[in-house]
Parts: structure tokens; C-alpha cells; sequence
């Protein structure tokens, strides 16, 4: 709890900081939409944006790079922008244009592109490296609110960033910088869009965390085999078929196969210890069907009890049911098990097939929620 009886509060309430907060989100709103409609009417506003990109994909192409430049908020603004950039196919780095004053301008190289912060467009760091850029002849793009400022001048291109006035009764950097972060997500992706940069590409660029997990991660990576996962044929009795169940409890299931093996010698398949089988089916068994603890809990709650062991795997599986590739991604997987389907009703597992439809394993709802 807020202590609200301080002489330094300016609040009477706590609602009253919950609608300051939400003014300040609605305002920094509006100027993310005045510059979407300046982009959208405004032939200066448009023929910036347009300029910029045509020279950072230039440069790109041409085997150079963007190099984002700025100094205290506009600098940690910038180096968002060159994260976001290297993520989405875009080379590009951070250049503090106080260290590219004592030596660091040495990473700009003749291909490459400048993209200078300053919402002022008149900070004195910013204007001292341009001389070395334009001996250089690299070309600059500037990214700021005014653009009579000297930085405009010295621009090949200029975007407008520009926003009214600041939020807050203090004159911190706040809609200029959400604005200037915007627009540089708005270059990114634009640029991706250009070099048709893909989902698989940005996955590459981020194997260790989530995201890539999502994006890279296979049903192969995730999948059980078929000596851990219970398998009946059609003809298995009910008795059967528990304890497959039993014995298999990470496969959330059954899987039945049409194969000659499993008809022949249904009980010494399902008491045979995983280790004693191999890991990987020979390739002969057919999905036909598969049975969830969840259709046994329903048969047991309806079905006569007196000739309940006469049922046998056909009369309850689901037949035909869906299935996936083992180079299927696990994100597609999942969306299949949930997609469309009440919580209660997602599927427990899918069999993994071959290309011709043989039976390579099981994958669970419960490992691929862990895995992603």
C-alpha cells in the first residue's frame, strides 16, 4: 500500500496514479498515431522514410552495415534499434559518437549507412563526427523532432520523429523516445521485409531462449519411440489394452496399428520390457487408431459391466486420427492438439509417422507445453 499522507505525494488517491499512468500511455499512444498519419499523408514525412530505406538496403546489399549512433537516451534507444536489427537479418552496431571521436570511427567502412539520433537534431556529439562521415562519404540518416536543425541539413535523409511535447510535468525524454524506438522497429522490419528475411532465419539468430526453442525445435527433438510408447492392434481386448496403458504412461495413450506382429502375439508385445525391443519401429506398423486414458474413464462410466472385456481396441479408438511428421515443428504440433478445442478436450498425443505412413513414436501435449 501507497503511502498517500506525505507532503511530497501529489496524489489523493491511488486511482489517481492509475489514470496518471494511463494518460501517459494514451499520450505516448497519440504520437505513435500522428506520426503513423503523417507517414500516411504527409509527401515530406513519406519521402524520408522511403529515402532511408532505400539507402540502408543499399547498403546491406552491398555488403555494408547500419551504424546507429546517439548519446543518452537517444543512445539507449539506438542500441535497441541495433538488437532489433541484427535479430531480424540486418547487420548493423552501436557507435557512441564520444568514442567515435577518439578512435571508434574506424568501424565505419565505406558501404555502410549512419543512422544518427538527436531529437533536438542539434547535439553537439552528433555534429562533431559528421565532418569524418562526409569525408568518408558515407551517407547519414537522421532520426529526430526537428528538422530545421543543423543534423537535418547535413542528412541524405530525415525521419520525423517528431512529437508535441514530452509526457510528464518533467522534461524527460518519453513520447520522443517511444517514437524514435517505434520507428526503428518500423526500419527493421521494413528491411526484413525487403530481403525476405524469414521465420527460420530469425530463429537462427536465436537458439538459446524461448523464441528460438519455438521456432527451431522439431517433433523428432521431443518425440517418444515406439519402445515407449504402448501400441495394441485393432483386436486387443479391453484387458489389453490397460495394460498397455500401464506400462506406457509417459505415451498419455495407446497408439493401435494395423500389424500382423501384434495380432499374432498381443501379450508377450505388451509385457516385453522397452530395453528387449528396439527403438525404433521397423517401419511395418500402420496407424489406425489410438485410445486416451480419458476414452477409457468414459467406457468404464457407461458400459455394461458384465461383458465389458468382450470390447476390444476397434470399438473405442479414434480412428483415423491425427498424426505428424517427425520433422514437423513442435509449435504446429501443439497447435494441433489445442487449436479450436476446449481445454478439457486437447489431445493428449499425436502418433508420429513416416512419409509412408508407418509408425515412428508418440508425442505428448504434456512434453511439447514443457518444451515451449
Amino acid at each position: 500500500m501507497i503511502d498517500l499522507t506525505s507532503n511530497k505525494m501529489n496524489y489523493t488517491t491511488t486511482n489517481d496514479i492509475l489514470l496518471d499512468a494511463s494518460r501517459v500511455l494514451l499520450e505516448e499512444a497519440q504520437a505513435l498515431q500522428d506520426c503513423a498519419n503523417r507517414l500516411q499523408q504527409h509527401n515530406y514525412t513519406r519521402e524520408g522514410y522511403e529515402r532511408a530505406i532505400q539507402l540502408m538496403f543499399k547498403a546491406i546489399d552491398s555488403g555494408g552495415k547500419v551504424v546507429v549512433t546517439g548519446v543518452g537516451k537517444s543512445g539507449k534507444i539506438g542500441e535497441k534499434i541495433v538488437a532489433t536489427m541484427l535479430s531480424t537479418g540486418t547487420l548493423a552496431t552501436f557507435l557512441h559518437p564520444v568514442e567515435a571521436l577518439h578512435g571508434d570511427l574506424g568501424v565505419v567502412q565505406q558501404n555502410d549507412v549512419v543512422l544518427a539520433l538527436s531529437f533536438s537534431g542539434n547535439t553537439d556529439e552528433i555534429l562533431a563526427i559528421l565532418p569524418s562521415l562526409k569525408h568518408r562519404q558515407v551517407p547519414i540518416i537522421g532520426l529526430g523532432g526537428n528538422p530545421k536543425s543543423k543534423l537535418a541539413k547535413e542528412c541524405e535523409a530525415w525521419l520525423d520523429g517528431h512529437v508535441d511535447r514530452e509526457v510528464g510535468i518533467v522534461p524527460a525524454p518519453t513520447s520522443s523516445t517511444t517514437l524514435a524506438l517505434a520507428l526503428g522497429d518500423a526500419l527493421a522490419l521494413s528491411l526484413a521485409k525487403l530481403r525476405s528475411f524469414s521465420t527460420d532465419g530469425f530463429a537462427l539468430n536465436h537458439p538459446g531462449g524461448s523464441l528460438g526453442r519455438r521456432l527451431l525445435l522439431k517433433v523428432s527433438d521431443a518425440m517418444l519411440a515406439t519402445s515407449v510408447a504402448g501400441s495394441v492392434s485393432p483386436r486387443a481386448s479391453l484387458d489389453l489394452v490397460i495394460m498397455a496403458l500401464t506400462r506406457h504412461p509417459k505415451a498419455c495413450g495407446v497408439v493401435v496399428v494395423d500389424d500382423d506382429r501384434h495380432m499374432m502375439n498381443e501379450t508377450m508385445m505388451i509385457l516385453t520390457p522397452p530395453s528387449s525391443t528396439t527403438s525404433d519401429d521397423d517401419g511395418s506398423s500402420v496407424v489406425v487408431g489410438v485410445i486416451t486414458h480419458g476414452d477409457i474413464h468414459r467406457l468404464l462410466k457407461s458400459a455394461d459391466k458384465g461383458g465389458i472385456f468382450d470390447i476390444r481396441a476397434a470399438d473405442i479408438m479414434t480412428k483415423s486420427p491425427v498424426t505428424c511428421q517427425g520433422n514437423t515443428l513442435a509449435l504446429d504440433a501443439l497447435h494441433l492438439m489445442t487449436d479450436n478445442s476446449p481445454r478439457e478436450k486437447c489431445l493428449p498425443l499425436l502418433p508420429v509417422v513416416s512419409k509412408n505412413g508407418k509408425w515412428q513414436g508418440v508425442v505428448t501435449l504434456k512434453d511439447l507445453q514443457e518444451f515451449l
